[in-house]
């Protein structure tokens, strides 16, 4: 028992459980799924569904954090991906056609690649701090998009562009698949090879790294790249599920949400170790959380304030001091109990 409780990921998944028990508790209906047309729906699988977005940027900050560096231009990321394959896909004679679509897609991930490559060119070779590289596209990135779709908001009606945010696949939901999939080749490279290690090791100390043999400025480089395409993946998923580009509104700040996500699973900003699982665990915490926050009718002008409330209380529970404070006391009152148990025996005797 005391292994698990020491393991890190079990007050996370504690916080997560927790939230999910209070909500049920408040609607039974809650944890209720129900199956129409071969199809899955329930608050559960929503909560799984919207949380594709910011799951996809998350994992890709959580291998960023990893090289002890930051990405605050995932959001701006976001807005020029979907305003990419919103203008292809509204230029085409055919936007229903699903070849336009592929095309679409392709390209907005591939800008999004070059603009993550972009990134880690200036961290990795030109040496900048990276959250003065990032900072850069985070203030370029969304002018970028408003020149792409010449300041309008970009509307499309195409069901197979559509289809990537509101479309189920087995049963699930489309846009909970790309998660999945994205979760599990992250871990299959980051966890079953050596590029886990090598990550760490960079984080921990690069240049101890460096001089053991270590690629350090690929690891970097390749780092910031995987999360400009997973947030081109994320910002796809977006704009498919409000069939718009709106640049000012998409991945309005999903970076700090993003980093939220990670600190909350248990990866340090300090960088080195890091953990893909509690990257999961943080974003279902977040996207639970933000459930209930609308369950209650807290007002939206308010709800960033009942969101920091209820953040902080789980971080505190996460705490390690907090947790060696408790057993601290715990020792402390357990040691006066004997001492008096000790001291009404002498006097008895």
């Amino acid at each position: 028992m005391k292994r698990l409780v020491k393991h890190r990921l079990f007050w996370p998944a504690v916080a997560l459980v927790a939230l999910i028990v209070v909500n049920t508790i408040a609607r039974p209906q809650f944890i209720g799924i129900t199956v129409r047309d071969g199809q899955l729906y329930g608050a559960l699988i929503d909560i799984l569904r919207n949380s594709a977005p910011l799951m996809l940027v998350a994992l890709g900050m959580t291998i960023v954090i990893a090289t002890r560096g930051i990405d605050l231009s995932v959001g701006a990321i976001m807005a020029v991906s979907g305003a990419v394959a919103l203008t292809i896909i509204d230029g085409s004679p055919d936007p229903e056609h699903l070849g336009t679509v592929l095309v679409a897609v392709v390209t907005a991930i591939a800008v999004s690649l070059v603009l993550g490559a972009w990134n880690g060119l200036l961290v990795s070779v030109i040496g900048i701090q990276p959250i003065i590289a990032t900072l850069v596209l985070m203030l370029a990135g969304r002018g970028v998009a408003l020149l792409i779709t010449d300041g309008f908001i970009t509307t499309v009606n195409s069901a197979p562009y559509a289809y990537i945010a509101t479309g189920y696949l087995f049963f699930l939901p489309f846009a909970l698949l790309i998660s999945i999939a994205a979760i599990t080749l992250l871990a299959v490279f980051e966890r079953r090879t050596a590029l886990g290690v090598l990550t760490e090791a960079v984080g921990i100390n690069p240049e101890a790294s460096r001089l053991a043999g270590v690629r350090s400025r690929g690891i970097v480089f390749g780092a910031y790249a995987v999360s400009g395409v997973l947030a081109g993946v994320a910002g796809i998923i977006y704009s498919s599920n409000i069939r718009a580009a709106d640049a000012n509104a998409a991945g309005l700040f999903i970076e700090l949400y993003a980093i939220l996500a990670v600190v909350l699973g248990g990866t340090s900003l300090m960088g080195g170790k890091f953990t893909i699982a509690g990257t999961v665990i943080g974003v279902l915490t977040i996207q639970t959380l933000e459930s209930t926050i609308l369950f209650l009718g807290v007002p939206s002008a308010q709800s960033p304030v009942f969101f920091a409330v209820v953040v902080i209380v789980v971080v505190l529970v996460q705490s390690p001091s907090l947790h060696r404070w408790a057993r601290n006391a715990l020792r402390s009152a357990r040691e006066r109990r004997t001492a008096d148990d000790d001291a009404k025996a002498v006097v008895g005797s």
